[in-house]
């Protein structure tokens, strides 16, 4: 991820440019004040134009998934079935098995912090019981928070189905809680593994694609959350999407963070989901513009073509060329992109000459 072009202008450049080609005027400055030529009027003339201008930078990336995490184990035991990676785990599916035992998906917020059973009450078995209800164990049950008769009937029906012993309980390491399905990134145990409790078993992540783009420490206004985001992705199929936050470089602990040393690694979530990056080689080169403004259907002339007034009320100007004769107009200025500068003014319109500094 090292090519990295920019499409900024300084305004600050109005000054230099006008000052190579056309003349510093007095706020009264008339018709053919700023002429190069012997006529007064300019050496060269571009057009008025109505246009979109944007801010943008550009940078490699590449396709990932979102929210990459490590699934631990909550107990210790073996491997008995190691995690298929590259598969995507749903509600009530196993994401790898502990001695002999699935350990199960389910969906909600809260982790999984302890085992349930009869009498417990908290958001986990609220969460709980969400999920024997979708998955259809849930007749009979009352969702809450409270662990009852029916949560435990609804858990051995759930049990027996599993084709495991059929306690009413819930298990600690039993069941993983995440918000929603996940694609198994790596496995980090293989089969026959001896693990401990908080030892990494398997890395998940969201089904999401994303890319992951490295940008300098000096563009972090294009690091905000949200900033829109153009990915032309292997394939040269072009997607929308936003970046979603900034991680830490592949090889730093941690998951979140704002960046290494050598820039900051950012997160962009591309629109239509799932579908968005189905086919694309997750091995090439993508590439992201970050859009950080745009201005859409304002009047633009080359940088160049400003005029730095002098005298009193300063200001910039545009030498405005009718045939033979030119005269000077008081413009305001507002965003530049690509070598143009937005301009506004009485009576400046689209398709008027002005004057330019001979390239």
């Amino acid at each position: 991820m090292k090519r990295s072009t920019t499409a900024l202008v300084a305004l600050g450049a109005v000054t230099a440019a006008v000052a190579g080609g056309v003349l510093f005027l007095g706020a009264g400055g008339g018709a053919g004040a700023a002429g190069k030529g012997a006529d007064g009027l300019p050496p060269a003339t571009a057009t008025v134009v109505r246009t979109d201008l944007v801010l943008s930078k550009t940078v490699d990336g590449r396709i990932d998934f979102a929210q990459r995490r490590a699934v631990k184990a909550a107990v210790e035991g073996t491997v008995t079935v190691a995690a298929a990676e590259g598969r995507t785990v749903r509600r009530g599916e196993a994401l790898y098995e502990l001695n002999d035992k699935p350990v199960t998906l389910l969906y909600g917020p809260v982790p999984a912090f302890r085992g349930m059973k009869a009498g417990h009450r908290g958001s986990d078995v609220l969460q709980l019981e969400r999920n024997l209800r979708d998955l259809g164990y849930g007749a009979g049950l009352y969702v809450d928070t409270e662990y009852g008769k029916d949560t435990e009937a609804a858990v051995k029906r759930w049990q027996k189905h599993l084709n495991r012993e059929t306690t009413g309980r819930v298990g600690r390491g039993d069941v993983v809680f995440q918000p929603g399905e996940v694609k198994v990134v790596s496995a980090d145990a293989a089969l026959a593994d001896q693990v401990g409790p908080d030892a990494p078993v398997l890395t998940i992540a969201s089904t999401k694609p994303v890319v992951r783009a490295l940008l300098e420490q000096t563009d972090g206004a294009l690091t905000a959350r949200g900033t829109k985001v153009e990915v032309t992705l292997p394939s040269g199929k072009t997607v929308p999407g936003k970046v979603a936050g900034t991680v830490r470089p592949e090889g730093e602990d941690g998951a979140e963070s704002g960046g290494g040393q050598e820039g900051i690694t950012v997160e962009v979530v591309l629109d239509g989901g799932s579908r968005a990056a189905s086919g694309e080689d997750a091995e090439a080169t993508a590439s992201a513009t970050f859009v950080s403004e745009a201005r859409e259907g304002v009047l633009a002339v080359p940088v160049e073509a400003v005029v730095a007034l002098r005298g009193e009320n300063g200001g910039y100007g545009l030498q405005v060329v009718r045939g033979r004769t030119s005269e000077m107009i008081r413009v305001e200025t507002g965003m530049t992109a690509d070598g143009r500068i937005e301009v506004s003014g009485a009576g400046l319109r689209v398709g008027m000459k002005v004057g330019v500094a001979k390239p």
